[in-house]
């Protein structure tokens, strides 16, 4: 979390414009969830302790990324949507950019964006996704209730 109030304030201003093109993309399938509700946490992690502790109980945040930052697995679309959103917001850059310097860093960074994916993000089929959700969808309901009994 940045000292600065004007930054604080940017980060929390854009974590939840984040969030509203994410429930957005929950809506409709054109626009990719999993990106923006990234940027809604890492924006809130910036920006408020209180915001992010509030997005990270929050069904949206347990429904599409728990597993991912959890167990670090996703589904096969979800991967491919995920990807190739991102890829795209890259290969723009480039072309906006002109400067083969950083068209050749961000043509790195896309090889280790698929390489991390490939080697350290599990591709599991969407049972095995749902599985996993509502297992800790569990885990945190008991870890309330004990939390509430030590009070």
């Amino acid at each position: 979390m940045y000292k600065s109030k004007i930054l604080r304030i940017i980060f929390i201003i854009l974590g939840f414009i984040f969030l509203g093109i994410g429930v957005v993309g929950i809506i409709l399938p054109i626009i990719p969830t999993t990106p923006f509700l990234l940027l809604t946490s890492f924006c809130f992690v910036k920006g408020s302790k209180r915001f992010n502790d509030w997005f990270l109980s929050s069904k949206i945040y347990r429904k599409y990324l728990e597993n991912f930052s959890k167990n670090k697995v996703m589904t096969i679309y979800g991967e491919l949507i995920l990807l190739s959103f991102v890829s795209l917001m890259i290969i723009m850059s480039m072309f906006l950019v002109n400067n083969l310097i950083v068209s050749i860093i961000l043509m790195i960074l896309i090889i280790l964006k698929y390489t991390y994916f490939i080697f350290k993000i599990k591709t599991v089929d969407r049972q095995t996704y749902l599985k996993l959700r509502n297992k800790n969808n569990i885990f945190n309901k008991k870890s309330k209730k004990e939390s509430v009994i030590q009070k």
